[in-house]
């Protein structure tokens, strides 16, 4: 198990936090990398918040009090208990700062040593290269890629399925 250097503290997100959050998730770079589209209003974020599961594990990193970070699990029920979608954002001020990488490694530990989740998913879009050398660090494999996938300014981009495994 990794830690988060000392400055960034990883903490469980709380619904108090949605204005925060909703002010993250506004971030030009957060939303380019997500499907969270322009002019969201913030009380979304709330709403989302307050409709989270058991099934969802929902963690923020701080940097000196502040809200820099986000990062979920969403696990499958049924046949696919054993697998969960991830997705994290990093504020766009504050990447390159070992955020991304305290997060990814809280939600792996939670994964591995609590929640018996032995498979981990997601997509990335195929430009963002940080995000891409990240998750490969950590394990993940490219399974393919969905051609189109989503628009994003004005254009289809194409997105990588990756995915963790563990045994």
């Amino acid at each position: 198990m990794t830690t988060a250097p000392p400055e960034i503290r990883i903490r469980a997100a709380s619904v108090s936090d949605w204005e925060a959050l909703a002010a993250l998730r506004d971030q030009p770079g957060v939303r380019a990398g997500t499907l969270r589209l322009p002019f969201a209003p913030p009380e979304q974020t709330r709403k989302w918040l307050e409709n989270l599961t058991e099934s969802d594990m929902l963690i923020v990193a701080e940097l000196d009090g502040r809200i820099v970070g986000l990062a979920g699990l969403h696990r499958h029920s049924g046949r696919r208990q054993h697998a969960a979608d991830l997705g994290m954002s990093v504020h766009d001020d504050y990447r390159r700062r070992g955020i991304g990488k305290a997060l990814l490694d809280a939600l792996i530990d939670a994964a591995d040593r609590w929640l018996g989740i032995s498979r981990i998913e997601l997509t990335v879009f195929t430009d963002n290269e940080a995000a891409i050398a990240l998750y490969r660090h950590a394990g993940f494999v490219t399974e393919g890629v969905l051609k189109s996938w989503a628009r994003r300014d004005g254009a289809l981009a194409d997105v990588l399925v990756m995915a963790r495994l563990r045994a």
